[in-house]
């Protein structure tokens, strides 16, 4: 009997824990108002070589100064692809990794070249990444 009321009260304890440890990305003010943390937007879209949209392609982004991939996402429905990155000011590169992608019709694109992002604050960059045959 001693369990069945004990069990609500640990989970209820656990998730009060568990809150206070996980850090939020927002922040309140002392009369509580809730300020968003800044950031800054990376949106783009991935064109075949005839201009057309594509789909499912993987979109890999990382700091200029750096050789490690920090995000990959992939293109969706439209083509389009967004990702929030730390305000700058920052240089970022964006590719698209096409290895394994095939068109509906089979033919495969090759990518095309990197493009080099400069933010230099919380701001929106908007990119086109170009694929070839």
């Amino acid at each position: 009997m001693l369990q069945r009321r004990a069990a609500p009260i640990l989970a209820g304890l656990l998730l009060a824990i568990l809150a206070t440890l996980v850090p939020g990305t927002a922040k309140a003010d002392e009369r509580g108002n809730v300020t968003p943390k800044p950031y800054a937007l990376i949106f783009g879209t991935v064109f075949d070589p005839d201009g057309h949209t594509l789909y499912g392609v993987k979109v890999k982004i990382r700091r200029a100064d750096e050789k490690k991939v920090r995000w990959e996402l992939y293109s969706n429905h439209t083509g389009e692809f967004a990702q929030r990155v730390p305000p700058g000011p920052a240089d970022f590169v964006v590719w698209a990794d096409v290895k394994g992608y095939k068109l509906a019709d089979g033919r495969r694109v090759q990518p095309g070249p990197e493009v080099k992002v400069h933010i230099e604050s919380d701001e929106r960059s908007d990119i086109g990444l170009h694929m070839t045959w």
